[in-house]
């Protein structure tokens, strides 16, 4: 199987909340088959009633179906309500989660079950199964409580930036595995291969690039010699004729074996693309600062999101990524986001929709007065820039000088908490604070 039928298999998996439930009906059909042979080779017997317990699984069979129907009725609500209340794209990460999976897997397994015990029922009653059929619906009812726990914390806009934020650490960690402080100036510039003009192949259908085999694609290199580059980023969306690659040298290299290790789809994902997620969390604080919503409060829980993940890729390197081969020859060359987008993708909407609100200028100042002062100062001056910016946008939105003042000093809560880089007492040699 090739690299991009397993990611387009892995990424329908994955974004697919159907295929369990399904392989939970066909898996409790062979349980039932399997204990019914148990039963059998071990005799054993129940005293219930065959009519009664007819009647039981019979009714709990459509009791389960009537569940099933209503909690997916419910879940495409909470859906569209999410999606309104704070972005489209939380849909995704809503139908990724392995709990909602696994807790529809079980509703069908229950159903599926009593369905299976029920046909099997005839002049005696399987003791084991019947056992297991009606308290699976026990069960059932005990999942159901914890799913519209789970689902309630997470779709919430602290619960939904909770999760964004956490994916996207890991991305980050993945995309850039070097730190700031690891040197890399022994390494030389990349040598392309005297070529007058690269060969350019380009996209035959389009989509959004979502992720590419950066393995399989060095490997290519080394096998016809020569230096790939992928001419777009990971997110950015190409159409028909667009460039994909460019080839230095390797004239033998089949256009086909490039096309299959890249995969375009219709909407981005976060596994090769850090900006996705800076860019969802952002989305979810322009929503609340917008006038239909007017929620500052949770564009501030976005900046202190959007601060973490900051802090960690502003100690990362950002380089362009030159992938080199065992002897050392730079073989795939790809683009990544620079700081300055990622400066700009978190703070620019944010500061403009939330320029009319004390508490979202206050809130950005600190964030970015905390990373001037805790990342390497390569990284200090779009951060610079930024509270420049608010210092405008806090002129032109508060007339008042006393709301100036205000707004010009920075908050780790917006407003109601304190700057604790400037707050805090020191500490003398004898142990007494003063402030």
């Amino acid at each position: 199987m090739s690299w991009l039928r397993y990611y387009r298999l892995r990424h329908y998996v994955q974004n697919s909340i159907w295929i369990s439930p399904v392989l939970a009906m066909v898996a409790a059909v062979g349980v039932v088959h399997l204990l019914d042979l148990l039963e059998g080779k071990l005799g054993l017997s129940s005293s219930y009633s065959p009519d009664t317990m007819r009647t039981v699984l019979g009714t709990l069979a459509g009791a389960m179906f009537t569940f099933i129907v209503f909690i997916c009725s419910s879940l495409l609500l909470v859906v569209q309500l999410a999606s309104a209340q704070l972005t489209p794209r939380i849909i995704g990460v809503l139908f990724r989660d392995s709990v909602i999976k696994l807790t529809l897997a079980l509703f069908t397994f229950t159903f599926s079950f009593a369905i299976a015990v029920l046909l099997r029922i005839g002049d005696t009653v399987p003791p084991l199964t019947a056992h297991i059929a009606a308290w699976s619906s026990a069960a059932s009812i005990c999942v159901f409580l914890y799913l519209i726990d789970h689902v309630g914390k997470m779709l919430r806009p602290s619960g939904a930036l909770r999760s964004v934020a956490s994916q996207a650490h890991e991305v980050i960690n993945s995309v850039y595995p070097r730190r700031l402080r690891d040197s890399l100036d022994h390494m030389p510039a990349p040598s392309l291969p005297p070529v007058a003009v690269a060969r350019v192949i380009t996209s035959s259908t389009d989509g959004v690039i979502l992720a590419f085999d950066v393995k399989g694609l060095v490997a290519l290199a080394v096998r016809h010699d020569c230096v790939i580059e992928l001419a777009p980023r990971v997110g950015n969306y190409v159409a028909p004729g667009d460039p994909l690659f460019r080839v230095y040298g390797g004239d033998t290299l089949p256009a086909e074996l490039l096309l299959q290790s890249i995969a375009l789809g219709a909407e981005r994902t976060m596994e090769q693309d850090p900006m996705f997620a800076i860019r969802m969390i952002v989305d979810i604080a322009s929503k609340g600062l917008s006038p239909a919503i007017n929620d500052p409060t949770t564009a501030v829980q976005a900046l202190d999101r959007l601060h973490h993940l900051l802090r960690h890729i502003g100690g990362r390197r950002l380089d362009d990524e030159q992938v080199r081969d065992a002897q050392g020859r730079v073989r795939l060359l790809y683009r990544t986001p620079d700081w300055e987008d990622f400066v700009r993708l978190a703070v620019t909407e944010i500061r403009h929709f939330g320029g009319s609100s004390i508490q979202v200028a206050r809130r950005l100042r600190a964030m970015l007065e905390n990373l001037i002062e805790t990342l390497p100062q390569e990284r200090a001056e779009p951060l610079r820039q930024e509270l420049t910016l608010i210092k405008k946008a806090s002129e032109r939105f508060f007339p008042e000088p006393e709301d100036r003042a205000l707004a010009d000093v920075g908050d780790d809560q917006g407003v109601g908490g304190t700057q604790s880089s400037t707050r805090l007492p020191s500490i003398t040699k004898n142990g007494h604070a003063h402030s």
